[in-house]
């Protein structure tokens, strides 16, 4: 029986209702598009977002360690176990008969794991010991709505009424970094910022600028300082701030050096050409996070070889083995990590797709990383062993990244970070 695989062209009919361009509409707040306004308006340009692509980039504390940690939101509902395939679990093959991975063209990891054949450009680094993962990943409330389970995921403090973002909280236990405290390049989905901590929206270094000037800049911003001289607070203070940020992301950007590899002419590996080239340019980047939507795979799946997830899938992988080469030295101390809101259904429906789920896959890459393995404690897929037919969530996400924070980013006590989180770390990196 052929599947009803169609093009790409034909797939935004087969979105869910709840598809993830709406949500990420509705998760800007007022607080957001006023600063996006501000900074569009210095850059002549509305926003840095190529196709499912934005970007943002948090500038680190005085006390940097020199580590990044680079997050990769998988929004839309990421499905973890068609990456790191549970290949020894015959449940697997049990719940999925037409869109399963065949055993036969999995790249083996150990007796239980395999990795989607797309995947491939990324086994050199799982044989090196820089590239792993954890599965059964999950939230402590599981929810199957995008908006709930994203807002849910990216404020991390269950149980509390903190209203803040845990990489804005982040800062707030690293310290205070300044004007590029955070930068955002791209507006459509901002991450987990929400907070107290100043933020700069950008579309690229190189555009992060007055418009007309040219190489009258200095001129132009010493007239509006001056113009700002005897200004109320409430306007000089923002007006000085966004010059001071265009200044000095002017020299990071002249600083900055072309790409050492051929990257995928996509909107994520232009996207992640952009990250490398700020990382390679000296700038003290402290988080990174990238925003990669069209998951939400509810019908037409496709199969191992062709379809939609073998294209997210051959996209993903080239390019962040790019990015991962590109970074050079700077590899060694970067974190890459995917985050998504939820995982899929482990049983297939019956328009050859997947309905939003739980538990999950987390991918990591780095120099820290205690690669070539799968961590975490797997329950299995056997029915008995489900949560109301999702995989469970037998690690808290919020576990992984505090490890990578303590261990790898230098920071103490994460109890204002993620409040009541007590789950003991699973050895995902190295201490630095």
């Amino acid at each position: 029986m052929s599947s009803p695989v169609t093009s790409r062209t034909d797939r935004p009919a087969d979105r869910c209702s709840c598809q993830e361009g709406s949500v990420a509409a509705a998760r800007v707040s007022r607080r957001g598009v006023l600063k996006a306004a501000l900074g569009a308006a210095a850059a002549g340009t509305t926003a840095f977002t190529v196709g499912d692509v934005s970007t943002q980039v948090s500038y680190a504390a005085p006390g940097w360690t020199g580590e990044t940690l680079v997050v990769l939101s998988l929004h839309g509902g990421f499905d973890g176990l068609s990456v790191v395939v549970p290949g020894g679990d015959p449940a697997y093959y049990a719940a999925r008969p037409n869109v399963a991975v065949p055993a036969s063209t999995l790249l083996k990891l150990d007796d239980t794991f395999g990795l989607h054949p797309a995947m491939a450009p990324l086994m050199p680094f799982w044989r090196s010991g820089t590239f792993g993962a954890v599965h059964a990943v999950g939230q402590g409330s599981p929810s199957r709505s995008h908006f709930a389970a994203m807002q849910e995921m990216e404020r991390a403090a269950p149980g509390t009424s903190l209203r803040t973002g845990w990489i804005d909280r982040t800062l707030g236990v690293t310290g205070d970094g300044g004007l590029l405290n955070a930068v955002q390049v791209g507006v459509q989905a901002p991450p987990a910022f929400a907070g107290p901590h100043q933020e700069t929206t950008m579309q690229s270094m190189k555009d992060f600028a007055l418009v007309g000037p040219g190489t009258d800049r200095p001129l132009w911003h010493a007239g509006l300082r001056r113009m700002h001289v005897n200004a109320p607070a409430v306007a000089a203070a923002p007006a000085n701030a966004l010059l001071d940020a265009m200044e000095e992301v002017a020299g990071y950007a002249g600083a900055a050096t072309a790409p050492t590899v051929t990257y995928p002419a996509t909107a994520l590996g232009k996207s992640l050409a952009q990250g490398a080239a700020l990382l390679r340019s000296g700038a003290p980047v402290q988080v990174l996070t990238v925003d990669y939507g069209d998951w939400d795979m509810h019908a037409n799946f496709g199969h191992v070889d062709h379809g939609w997830m073998f294209d997210k899938l051959t996209e993903l992988s080239a390019a962040l083995a790019a990015f991962a080469t590109d970074l050079g030295p700077k590899f060694a101390s970067t974190t890459i990590m995917t985050l998504s809101e939820f995982g899929r259904r482990v049983q297939e429906n019956a328009s050859w797709g997947l309905d939003h789920g739980h538990g999950n896959a987390v991918l990591l890459l780095g120099g820290g990383v205690v690669g070539g393995r799968v961590h975490g404690r797997w329950p299995g897929l056997a029915p008995e062993r489900l949560l109301d037919g999702d995989l469970p969530g037998t690690t808290d996400y919020r576990a992984i990244i505090a490890e990578v924070l303590q261990k790898r980013l230098g920071a103490g006590s994460l109890s204002s970070v993620f409040p009541g989180l007590t789950t003991d770390r699973l050895g995902v990196v190295r201490q630095r």
